[in-house]
């Protein structure tokens, strides 16, 4: 079972636990789910959805072998928006949802996030670091939610014996990111493909370190398999500057946007990087094994490079991620459609031998 499973992330891990043979029960009460993203899930008979609000009781006939607790608004436009909701669902969803646990003798997964950390003091930051995190501050309600959450969790482990796990994701992109959630990247391309200026907080030197959504699931698949029960860090351990991040993706459409400077925001974390050095730590494995993991700007370089030699036009028409196949006037030269830039299939997809990625420029920040 997958709360939030409507959402960025856990429509992600709907598709992945589906395609390795599992029964999925999606649950989510579409505040800031949307049913688009498990549109394509629907015709799977092993895939049912309910809409429901975790905060309130669930009852569920049959056996269920592990819930995956993904349900929080998850953007600070979204928990500013509903905040007494962000803490009723890291609080009591996380709470009903751990009873749900113990009662089905399943397994128990908690996604937790970089957010417990707040505007860190220790750089980078392990998961043995107890955060410096304003609680009364506007991002408090996510912040203190999450950290409510893994409490519950810990005390589920010890009083009950529950198998549980804690993932505490690091900003994180790719397909089925909402243009209007409020995080840079969807705010920088939106404002790029209109020319519009792009709004950067502080002086941009700010970082973040910006993980594939492929990347994260298989962390959280690797961990699902082991039988540790403490909060583990899943992200990418390079940065970059939010200052980088508007650049490139003015230079990748073409725009001709400039930057506009603005006040930064209240308790705005000022860098954000995973220690993954400990052998533990799952997306460690991906990189000590060998295996290629996808890096934010290179690959959205190799791939801007390959989609603008097979393109022409000079609009870029939108469609589904808000903006209801909106035409922006005098839009960059390369012709994007912002509905494969987010959560569309048409573009094509990188072969394993080749090692190039999607155009995904909705970097999560």
């Amino acid at each position: 079972m997958v709360t939030g499973g409507a959402g960025f992330l856990g429509s992600h891990l709907c598709e992945r636990l589906l395609k390795d043979g599992w029964q999925v029960t999606c649950v989510d009460n579409l505040v800031t789910g949307q049913a688009t993203n498990i549109a394509r899930l629907r015709d799977d008979g092993r895939f049912r959805f309910l809409q429901h609000n975790v905060s309130e009781h669930l009852e569920l006939e049959g056996t269920i072998d592990t819930v995956l607790h993904i349900a929080s608004p998850a953007s600070p436009v979204d928990y500013e928006r509903h905040p007494i909701h962000t803490l009723k669902v890291g609080t009591l969803g996380t709470h009903n949802m751990l009873g749900l646990a113990r009662a089905k003798k399943a397994g128990f997964l908690l996604a937790s996030t970089s957010e417990v950390y707040g505007d860190p003091l220790v750089h980078p930051q392990p998961e043995t670091y107890w955060g410096n995190v304003n609680p009364i501050g506007p991002r408090g309600v996510y912040d203190e939610a999450k950290r409510a959450a893994e409490a519950f969790t810990m005390a589920y482990h010890r009083a009950h014996g529950l198998k549980t796990r804690i993932i505490r994701i690091f900003n994180t992109y790719g397909p089925r990111m909402r243009l209007n959630d409020g995080r840079a990247a969807p705010n920088f391309i939106k404002q790029a493909l209109g020319n519009e200026p792009l709004t950067v907080y502080g002086d941009g030197s700010q970082t973040r370190s910006l993980c594939y959504v492929d990347d994260l699931i298989e962390g959280v698949v690797r961990l699902l398999n082991t039988d540790y029960a403490e909060p583990v860090n899943i992200g990418n351990p390079e940065e970059v500057t939010i200052l980088q991040l508007a650049e490139l993706i003015r230079d990748l459409c073409g725009s001709s946007s400039q930057i506009a400077f603005r006040p930064l925001p209240i308790d705005d974390p000022k860098q954000r990087r995973p220690d993954i050095d400990d052998d533990r730590v799952v997306p460690g494995s991906l990189k000590r094994s060998g295996e290629k993991r996808k890096r934010p700007l290179q690959g959205v370089r190799d791939r801007v490079g390959m989609l603008g030699s097979a393109v022409s036009k000079k609009s870029v028409r939108c469609s589904g991620i808000g903006l209801d196949r909106k035409v922006f006037p005098g839009a960059p030269q390369a012709a994007l459609e912002f509905g494969d830039l987010v959560g569309g299939d048409s573009l094509v997809r990188a072969t394993e031998d080749t090692q190039q990625w999607d155009l995904d420029l909705t970097h999560d920040i």
